[in-house]
């Protein structure tokens, strides 16, 4: 089966099978950065209708629950294992920091599937590294979704160890420095630390499993 995937910034993506949608880490209005001086500059991402709405943690630029439309099942910032239009949704608590959340709070790591894969998005992911507890839940993933872009979560070189770590054949890098983005690092430090894939647009479609981690680089929305 074939998965495409549309990235509109920083975390939020549509993913869809042809028939069911899934729409992760929306965010809204970010006016309110500018004064503290930070760019963040995607276009506003427009009103979408989804099957299931997942929200990592309840920072502006992830939890914009009003982006998407009809009645999607929602499941936002909590832990547990959920019903969904998809299947089940395992909801794995983890920190937005390497300080047992005291320092950026808590986040949620979603785990479910679509199209044939098996799908993690890793929100604001901040620990050092996955713990055992939380890797068990994962289980074996076929697309993950990782941050990047240090600062406020992990770097590019954790994420790719992460990617080894859950047998990911898929990666798609998010949170980082992009033209619109000034405030997190660049790509280049996880694209040095494994085999990478560009797509000249923010859309991509995942069809088949790869024989290494792979990171699945899409454009950023400009």
């Amino acid at each position: 089966m074939a998965l495409e995937i549309q990235w509109f910034g920083q975390s939020a993506f549509r993913l869809s099978d042809g028939g069911l949608v899934v729409f992760i880490d929306p965010f809204g209005p970010m006016d309110g950065l500018s004064g503290r001086k930070l760019r963040f500059a995607y276009p506003p991402i427009p009103v979408q209708v989804a099957d299931l709405l997942l929200i990592t943690h309840e920072h502006l630029d992830h939890n914009h629950q009003a982006t998407v439309s009809g009645s999607p099942v929602v499941v936002r910032s909590t832990a547990g294992s959920f019903e969904s239009p998809c299947g089940p949704v395992t909801a794995i608590a983890s920190e937005h920091d390497p300080v047992a959340g005291t320092r950026r709070g808590p986040n949620t790591i979603f785990a479910f599937s679509l199209g044939g894969f098996r799908i993690a998005h890793f929100g604001d992911f901040g620990q050092l590294a996955l713990r055992p507890e939380q890797k068990a839940a994962l289980g074996q993933i076929d697309l993950a979704f990782l941050p990047v872009g240090a600062g406020p979560t992990i770097d590019g070189n954790q994420a790719a160890e992460i990617a080894r770590e859950i047998g990911a054949s898929w990666v798609v890098p998010m949170h980082y420095r992009t033209p619109a983005i000034d405030f997190l690092e660049p790509l280049d430090t996880f694209l040095a630390a494994m085999p990478h894939r560009h797509t000249p647009a923010v859309t991509a479609v995942a069809e088949a499993a790869a024989e290494t981690p792979t990171a699945l680089v899409l454009s950023p929305p400009l």
